[in-house]
């Protein structure tokens, strides 16, 4: 390399720990250390290796790169800005500023080309092997001899942190075992967390760790030599049978007189360290937010780069459109999330005189029909399918020996699934489900509240829903669960009654783009109710309806979602044969149901009838909107119990006669 070479790259790299730096003192808030410290590793990435496309960020070939050690954002807004994306000096002069392009942690935002939310340490990298599985899966389903339109690699930076959270080891684990070549992390390694040197608590030999996973490990001691990061990234590339771990040795604060130490992470240098770390790296003091047009002129070279890579590109893909025309209309069908013209007719239909079946069964069904009409629909299971019926039977399945396969094993693994269904909805091309227990959805609660706050399409199977799944007890009987996920914002919950509502429930959860829904359901039989068909889809859709009403004029109302419907079906009956007349109302998914209008709502739920129970085998928390002051609810305040599921179920209160019990008190005070 020449020494002019040498010099541009090393005012590039100061531009970037001081674009971010600058704009974290104007904020007087965020994290100078990575930025500092990690710039070579951005630079050379960025510079030498990442094919993108800065003037169309979503590009479906483009590589994708991920600040999984998201407190370093002002490094990667940085980046996007001088590369060319829609970002401004004015926008990182507005860093950390509510309603600013450029939050305190990166926020999903395509068009910027902020490929994920990040900040959470450890989502980011597992997101990744999510991205780096859709890859896989779609190069091998498309790629043609001579026509390698999935070509791309994920690359990840990564911190001590991420290594520290045990999402790092499910995730290094899974991608292990699944040889993705073109998953590349690099590992910004300088010792130093919050509390101090990382040493107070993490003495991992990492690299060992990784290797034993089936990973290459790299190992790069000089994290400023451009040279040596450039070497290892060759490395990593040319290695197609197994991801790779770049181990680079980094100064946090690099230059700056907090270097090495923990008051660099996450506190803004301030003026007098400003002064001394610009005079170190020999920098201008001002202006703030300087860019020397050299350097402008170097990173802005991505934008002509990457239309050359796309325009490539776009030649091959269109010659292998001509070649596979059916394969091109798959393709375009997956990256649109496009579904069949009349595609929701395959779903199964269930009558009254059907052997009950547990919802789980008829979500199972429901999943091989759309499989056989929507060919880009991938999913699989924590190591339970055959309990949460997720298999596509004949779909094959997603294994390192060949990743065509649709149905994908996770392992015991419901983190990192949640985490890299969220990488393979946001690579695109893909629809993506998963399943477990409930009451193993509290292991993936961070991954869901994710996918909901980046509104990803991605869909949850969770059974053994409640009490009712008897004998394994209550470690495995969820109770806190169904509130608890109600409370995420953006989440669909849909709880559905019987196989009709469950069938239902697929369709909206496909027909749903902006955001996640979770699919709660039995592993008790339950009666197919005789309710007509249509009335079950509109009321579905409506999040509740009226499922039965005992005569005109109800005087009391109960509600009921899942497995619980039936009781209340059977207990309205007990008490229309005394007298009483009742409406029972299904309300799979109360968070759609609180935004009809309120026209809507009162004609489900007559304001006037002030009797009102709800039933539900959960805690009954959110459920005293719905009953009112003078409403009751027949819930949980308690853990379940080993035995029978029917023993259990009526021992803690959800039988006919409790119900009964119940609804004549509330009718007796109102």
């Amino acid at each position: 390399m020449s020494a002019q070479q040498e010099a541009l790259d090393q005012l590039a790299i100061n531009t970037i720990r001081f674009l971010a730096v600058d704009a974290i003192n104007k904020a007087n808030s965020g994290h100078p250390g990575m930025p500092l410290g990690a710039a070579p590793i951005a630079y050379t990435l960025w510079n030498r290796f990442l094919r993108h496309n800065p003037a169309d960020p979503q590009w479906p070939n483009r590589d994708r790169f991920i600040l999984s050690a998201g407190h370093a954002s002002a490094m990667l807004y940085a980046l996007l800005y001088l590369t060319g994306y829609p970002l401004s000096l004015d926008d990182l002069r507005a860093f950390r500023q509510f309603g600013s392009k450029t939050p305190g942690h990166p926020e999903y935002a395509p068009a910027l080309g902020i490929e994920t939310t990040t900040g959470p340490l450890g989502q980011g990298l597992a997101n990744g092997v999510g991205m780096a599985m859709a890859e896989a899966h779609l190069a091998a389903r498309f790629n043609r001899p001579g026509y390698e339109i999935v070509d791309h690699y994920t690359y990840v930076l990564a911190s001590d942190g991420e290594m520290m959270e045990g999402i790092s080891h499910e995730a290094g684990s899974l991608a292990g075992y699944l040889h993705l070549g073109k998953l590349i992390v690099i590992y910004d390694s300088n010792g130093i967390s919050i509390d101090g040197k990382t040493s107070l608590t993490f003495a991992d030999d990492t690299a060992a760790r990784f290797a034993a996973y089936g990973w290459q490990v790299l190992q790069v001691p000089d994290g400023n030599s451009v040279e040596s990061l450039a070497t290892a990234v060759t490395a990593a590339q040319e290695e197609t049978t197994c991801p790779s771990l770049l181990i680079v040795d980094t100064h946090i604060g690099y230059g700056s007189p907090k270097q090495d130490s923990a008051s660099v992470h996450g506190s803004p240098l301030g003026p007098d360290a400003t002064r001394q770390t610009k005079e170190n790296l020999g920098w201008p003091l001002e202006p703030a937010f300087y860019v020397p047009e050299e350097v402008l002129t170097r990173m802005r070279q991505a934008v002509k780069r990457g239309a050359v890579q796309q325009a490539a590109w776009q030649k091959r893909f269109d010659a292998w459109s001509a070649a596979y025309p059916a394969l091109a209309q798959v393709w375009q069908a997956g990256q649109a999330g496009k579904l069949p013209a009349a595609w929701n007719n395959i779903l199964p239909h269930f009558a009254p005189t059907d052997q009950p079946l547990a919802t789980r069964k008829a979500s199972g069904k429901a999943i091989n029909a759309l499989a056989t009409a929507i060919p880009y629909l991938v999913g699989g299971s924590a190591d339970l399918a055959p309990s949460n019926n997720t298999y596509m039977t004949g779909k094959g399945d997603f294994q390192p020996d060949d990743y065509s396969g649709r149905n994908i094993h996770f392992g015991v693994r419901e983190h990192v699934m949640g985490a890299a269904m969220n990488g393979i909805a946001l690579h695109g091309g893909l629809r993506v489900f998963g399943g477990t227990f409930l009451v193993f959805s509290d292991y993936m609660r961070p991954t869901i509240r994710l996918a909901a706050m980046m509104h990803l399409p991605v869909i949850y199977v969770f059974t053994h829903d409640s009490i009712g799944l008897g004998e394994d007890g209550p470690t495995h009987q969820p109770v806190e669960h169904l509130p608890a996920l109600r409370a995420i914002p953006n989440l669909w919950v849909l709880r559905p009654a019987d196989a009709n509502e469950t069938a239902i429930a697929w369709r909206l959860a496909m027909e749903r783009q902006d955001g996640p829904v979770a699919l709660i359901l039995s592993r008790q039989s339950l009666p197919v109710l005789d309710v007509p068909l249509d009335v079950v889809e509109k009321g579905v859709a409506r999040g509740a309806y009226v499922l039965l009403d005992t005569a005109d004029h109800p005087e009391l109302l109960l509600l009921a979602t899942g497995s619980e419907v039936c009781l209340a079906v059977q207990a309205s009956r007990r008490l229309a044969a005394e007298g009483i007349v009742v409406r029972v109302v299904s309300a799979p998914n109360l968070s759609v149901f609180a935004a009809q209008p309120q026209a809507y709502r009162d004609a489900v739920l007559p304001p006037q009838i002030a009797a009102r129970l709800a039933i539900e085998a959960a805690v009954p928390l959110g459920w005293h909107r719905w009953v009112g002051d003078r409403g009751a609810v027949i819930g949980l305040d308690r853990y379940g119990a080993s035995g029978p599921g029917p023993i259990v179920m009526a021992e803690l209160g959800f039988n006919v006669e409790n119900v009964m019990r119940r609804a004549k008190a509330l009718l007796a005070k109102t």
